[in-house]
């Protein structure tokens, strides 16, 4: 029998915070808005004071992280979104650099306390179990490790399956608020990211299983896959680009070893057409992001194919992929996971793809990192690098022959400035090796 379910409102709800407490929000679509609201209200009223507020990247406003809050609510991110970027930037919100593997763990492990849970769920069905939808993620182990949960019921949140069930039992307040989920739309690739798109599709396997990441990028790859065959999914997230293929055929999932059949993700960024899609599908499976994103998992599948990007890459292969010098952009979010479970994973291959110039023209390939970089995949980890002008396999490869590698797709205009700095570091040996090996 379970238990009936009372509701009360946003602002009720959100009394249970209190001073130092540790707040988890569900991330990406299930951002739950009414209670990040009636929490705010109370921050205006100075209510409390040093609430720590944890999430994945956001969709949709996020106030608490504002300069006017400053010492009422402090977040502190496991990804920095856009709608966070500046203040982070500034230093009125800060980051925890984490492998989107590892940030359940950090609840779990208990090095980060969770005292309140506020999420979003489907509408409980006749057994009495609510869906965490678009976002499994992190936020099934602040569930699990949280001392109140507060869960709003959204007719709008899709009853997806995999790991996405919870009791009502394990949840203490109830809301309702019926709001239509935010929705991610994504351009249309440009030229450059067209082209980025084929080579990317000319490594992609028959029978290959895909992780993409965010953007434009891997729409434009999914846009050159219609050919293919039997490929499978088995990402962090995926989006509308994956759609024509799932309907014409394209992704079945026949060839995966693990979850065969299954698409595989721990959270969805999307238009309504992905949230419909994921809705009472047993075709899909939303894991929490320990399962989606170890590297020892992911390598189960073979012919794993990852395609990430990157902000700036050095001549020896060091990829960053977080930071624009000393101001952090983005995260660490799953790259590594990936790239190491891709090279892991028999016939596997790790891709980093990124066009070669910014908006401005400046090169993206630079001779070092600017000073302040993080460097995300290492030298060591980086296989496939993939820009407008072509793919060069780095793997196994000398500091030189990268070197060598890497110019030969940078953009024309900045390739000999980029060579007479290989020059300057390797000296004459450099043109050795650009005559032995014709790059």
């Amino acid at each position: 029998m379970t238990k009936k379910i009372q509701f009360i409102s946003p602002a009720e709800a959100v009394k249970v915070i209190k001073s130092g407490d540790h707040v988890h929000l569900s991330s990406v679509a299930s951002a739950p808005q009414c209670l990040i609201q009636a929490m705010c209200e109370r921050g205006r009223n100075k209510e409390f004071e040093h609430v720590h507020v944890h999430h994945l990247h956001t969709e949709g406003p996020a106030p608490y992280a504002a300069p006017e809050f400053e010492g009422i609510f402090q977040l502190d991110s496991f990804f920095v979104g856009g709608n966070v970027r500046k203040v982070t930037q500034s230093g009125y919100a800060d980051y925890i650099p984490v492998f989107l593997s590892e940030t359940q763990k950090l609840y779990r492990s208990g090095v980060l306390p969770c005292n309140v849970a506020m999420i979003q769920v489907s509408p409980p069905d006749a057994h009495g179990y609510v869906s965490l939808g678009t976002s499994v993620d992190a936020t099934l182990a602040a569930v699990e490790c949280a001392q109140t949960v507060i869960a709003v019921i959204n007719k709008y949140v899709p009853r997806s399956f995999g790991d996405a069930f919870i009791s009502i039992e394990d949840i203490d307040l109830f809301v309702e608020d019926d709001q239509p989920l935010e929705e991610a739309h994504f351009s249309v690739p440009n030229e450059v990211e067209t082209a980025i798109g084929k080579h990317c599709a000319a490594l992609i396997e028959d029978g290959a299983c895909l992780q993409m990441g965010i953007g434009a990028i891997p729409n434009a790859v999914l846009a050159q896959l219609t050919g293919h065959k039997n490929l499978g999914i088995h990402t962090e997230m995926f989006a509308d680009g994956v759609l024509p293929l799932v309907e014409s055929g394209v992704i079945n999932g026949k060839n995966k070893a693990i979850d065969k059949g299954k698409m595989v993700s721990t959270f969805l960024m999307g238009s309504q057409k992905v949230y419909d899609f994921i809705d009472n599908n047993p075709g899909v499976a939303m894991m929490d992001v320990g399962y989606t994103n170890d590297p020892f998992i992911i390598a189960k599948n073979p012919k794993v194919t990852a395609i990430n990007s990157a902000l700036q890459v050095d001549l020896t292969g060091q990829i960053c992929a977080d930071s624009l010098g000393t101001k952090f952009y983005s995260g660490v979010g799953g790259q590594v996971d990936f790239i190491y479970g891709a090279s892991r994973s028999e016939g596997g291959k790790a891709i980093l793809a990124m066009p070669s110039v910014t908006n401005k023209g400046i090169s993206k390939i630079a001779p070092e990192l600017t000073l302040g970089a993080g460097v995300v995949t290492t030298r060591s980890h980086v296989h496939w690098f993939v820009t407008e002008f072509g793919a060069v396999n780095l793997y196994g490869k000398s500091l030189q022959e990268r070197a060598r590698l890497i110019i030969s797709v940078a953009h024309p205009d900045h390739r000999e400035a980029l060579d007479r700095a290989a020059f300057e570091r390797y000296g004459s040996h450099h043109h050795y090796i650009k005559a032995t090996t014709g790059f």
